[in-house]
């Protein structure tokens, strides 16, 4: 099969792979549809996450139909049009029976291989998925773009638990700081809990723009003053939640300086710093409350379908570029670089 596959920083190759073998009686193997370039694969692309074997299939998100099933797979059957949390999860142990699938003792994350042990990543022509019936979801028929069906398996349900987390009310007044996907979705998830108002914090015009036809007023950092507008939406108190989508000291930073006294800030950006941003001294002088952790997408997902399916046509318009497999490493070059207009970018092999 082809596929994209990490060589080295900032390097990867668009290559010849063995095509995935069912492994274990619960496994899946599923023929990709399409896939997505996340900004979480910048991290190991960039070196800032360090371990990932040469040869490693890139990606962690795809929907796709089930070509092969284990002796013990019994839910989910060949055909199925299907998407993937990034993440695979058993159902059944501690965690998992507390919707923290993110944490399952049997999980693995799609897309990485580290000493020869991991699992490969969805930007392929086929992906291996470990207990199939636990973690594959059906993708509704009325959700016809298995594009859109893509964005429920991370990025939606990743805005819905940062919306969550943050612990919007009707009534509150958020910040989102980062216009990416993620931070894109998280004003439609912040308004859909009832939010008045949702102030998003970036300082490129295409992301800005794109947020505010989801819902958002829009604040540029560099050419106003961010502060000033949830000032002058609050009373002078500051926002009541704060959702961080970026993953960098910058960013919690200014979260926090948005926040009223009593406010919540949830961190989704994936941090590597050593240090948090703000001081417990803060938090506790300030009343604040700080929350973060890897999103339990599958937890999530049946509610980010339907609402996928519900807001399909203003979904779609987060999808910038719609290429072949065989453009991934330009698809990573300009993602990367943060390219004016490039939003979510998405793969068909």
């Amino acid at each position: 099969m082809k596929a994209i596959t990490f060589q080295d920083i900032e390097t990867l190759a668009y290559e010849d792979a063995p095509d995935p073998e069912l492994v274990e009686p619960g496994d899946a193997i599923v023929e990709v549809s399409v896939a997505g370039v996340c900004g979480s694969d910048l991290h190991p692309y960039f070196g800032r996450e360090r371990g990932l074997d040469v040869g490693t299939v890139m990606g962690h998100e795809f929907v796709g139909r089930v070509v092969e099933v284990g002796a013990g797979v019994t839910e989910i059957a060949v055909g199925a049009r299907v998407v993937a949390p990034f993440t695979t999860n058993c159902g059944a142990c501690f965690f998992c029976q507390r919707g923290l699938t993110a944490r399952c003792v049997h999980g693995q994350l799609f897309g990485w291989v580290e000493n020869g042990l991991g699992l490969h990543g969805g930007q392929a022509d086929l992906v291996r998925v470990p207990h199939a019936d636990a973690t594959l979801v059906h993708v509704p028929d009325e959700i016809e773009d298995d594009a859109l069906g893509l964005l429920a398996g991370d990025i939606l349900s990743t805005a819905m638990f940062g919306a969550e987390m943050a612990d919007v009310q009707d009534g509150d007044l958020v910040v989102v700081i980062g216009c990416g996907p993620v931070g894109v979705l998280a004003v439609r998830a912040a308004l859909e809990r009832g939010a008045r108002e949702v102030v998003a914090v970036d300082r490129v015009p295409s992301r800005l723009a794109l947020a505010e036809r989801f819902g958002a007023t829009p604040a540029d950092f560099e050419r106003g003053d961010p502060l000033a507008i949830v000032h002058e939406l609050s009373e002078g108190r500051g926002a009541d939640k704060a959702i961080e989508a970026v993953g960098t000291p910058q960013a919690t930073r200014a979260a926090v300086d948005l926040l009223r006294l009593g406010g919540s800030l949830a961190a989704l950006g994936v941090h590597t710093e050593e240090y948090l941003a703000v001081s417990p001294g803060e938090i506790y002088d300030r009343n604040l409350r700080y929350a973060g952790g890897r999103c339990s997408a599958r937890h999530f997902l049946p509610r980010a379908l339907e609402l996928t399916q519900r807001d399909a046509v203003l979904l779609s318009e987060l999808i910038s570029h719609r290429l072949p497999l065989s453009d991934g490493i330009e698809a990573y070059r300009m993602f990367a670089a943060r390219e004016e207009g490039c939003t979510k970018v998405v793969l068909t092999p």
